[in-house]
């Protein structure tokens, strides 16, 4: 017999990966320079599996003129891992049982979750609230009532962790279940003042973030968390909220994901009141207490009521399609718009269009300083 039929490797196929081995892989892969979620997403269904995707990598990105690439160390997502379980954190994977259906549904869902605290609540029905971070007393005030009733109604209220409405609806919440989606790694309190709510929250509620273990907070990261606050939701409310915030990130967020779009309204004078006062112009559904919400919804803990509003229901119309049709009213009126004046009466022909529907709209764009009105009635792209 010959020193290679003694090779067991020359007469037994290598063993395929265990799934803890792909796993493993599939984190490495996903956090190897120049891979976002999209990239993620394409590798693996050309390869398929993650460790074919990592042996192609370096290939695809001098494909892309990209030089001197290296995968990610396996010493670094060692160190993840054993970080993570150090304190006391587990990892969800988007194949995994636990992970929140609602957000498995979303485009650019995340592939994996860090999670600190009660797992068990993404299994239950969610609802987002969030809102401005200087909020006023009666915001926050609101933000409570809102999120106590809702977690009586069975609900898990999730928000941002931010201090304001945020901090106000997480604190309220704890008794009856709330998640904290966090920027960073979900070891890394932002801001620090609010270091013994993320405590209480570990013990009775939840923490997640799609980031390492030990990754401080950028700017780039708050956006990109505001996708999971409103994907794990089946609602997101706006208590308070400037023109310009993070808040009307989330309730964009949410439109794209199908959600429902509720705020509540504020006084005109009040900036931290605008920017839900725009959401409700451009149809959001008006809320003045949890069971405004509620009508919309249904209560998560009473099995006669549905879960969701059926899909002809006037709340659920009124929440989704009005915003979206503003937003391509938006895009039609500056697409036959341009610096030669128009007549706006033949615009409005031209769009096949209501007037009632469309003079709002013009005002709209207008104030954004996104289109000039000129003498007689005509219309033109500003600047």
């Amino acid at each position: 017999m010959t020193d290679k039929e003694h090779d067991p490797s020359s007469t037994h196929p290598p063993l395929p990966p265990t799934p803890e081995d792909e796993q493993f892989a599939r984190l490495r892969l996903l956090r190897s320079r120049r891979v976002g979620i999209a990239t993620y997403k394409r590798l693996l269904t050309e390869h398929g599996s993650a460790q074919n995707a990592l042996a192609a990598l370096p290939e695809v990105a001098r494909a892309a003129g990209v030089t001197d690439y290296s995968i990610c160390p396996e010493g670094v997502i060692h160190a993840e891992l054993r970080n993570g379980h150090a304190l006391g954190a587990q990892l969800v994977a988007f194949e995994d049982r636990s992970y929140p259906a609602a957000l498995a549904e979303i485009s650019d869902a995340p592939p994996f979750l860090w999670a600190l605290g009660d797992v068990a609540l993404l299994a239950r029905p969610m609802v987002a609230l969030v809102g401005a971070r200087n909020a006023s007393s009666l915001g926050t005030r609101m933000a409570r009532s809102l999120a106590r009733d809702l977690g009586a109604a069975g609900y898990v209220v999730v928000s941002g962790l931010a201090r304001g409405i945020d901090a106000a609806a997480h604190h309220a919440a704890l008794p009856s279940g709330t998640i904290a989606v966090q920027a960073g790694g979900v070891d890394t309190v932002y801001p620090t003042e609010n270091t013994e709510l993320a405590r209480s929250i570990e013990k009775s509620g939840l923490r997640l973030s799609e980031h390492p273990i030990g990754m401080q907070p950028m700017a780039r990261h708050f956006p990109s968390r505001n996708r999971i606050i409103s994907g794990l939701s089946r609602a997101v409310v706006i208590v308070e909220a400037a023109a310009k915030s993070g808040s009307l990130i989330t309730a964009r967020d949410a439109l794209d994901q199908g959600r429902d779009v509720l705020a509540v309204p504020g006084h005109p004078f009040d900036a931290r009141a605008a920017g839900c006062n725009m959401l409700l112009r451009d149809g959001a559904t008006l809320i003045r207490s949890a069971a405004d919400v509620l009508e919309v919804l249904g209560a998560a803990c009473a099995p006669e009521l549905p879960l969701s509003p059926p899909v002809d229901a006037p709340a659920a119309r009124t929440a989704k399609r009005p915003l979206r049709e503003t937003a391509a009213l938006h895009t039609r009126i500056l697409a036959r718009l341009g610096p030669s004046p128009l007549a706006e009466d033949q615009l409005i022909r031209d769009l096949h269009a209501p007037a009632a529907e469309v003079a709002p709209v013009l005002v709209d764009l207008e104030l954004d300083g996104k289109i000039t009105r000129q003498a007689g009635g005509l219309l033109s792209t500003a600047g």
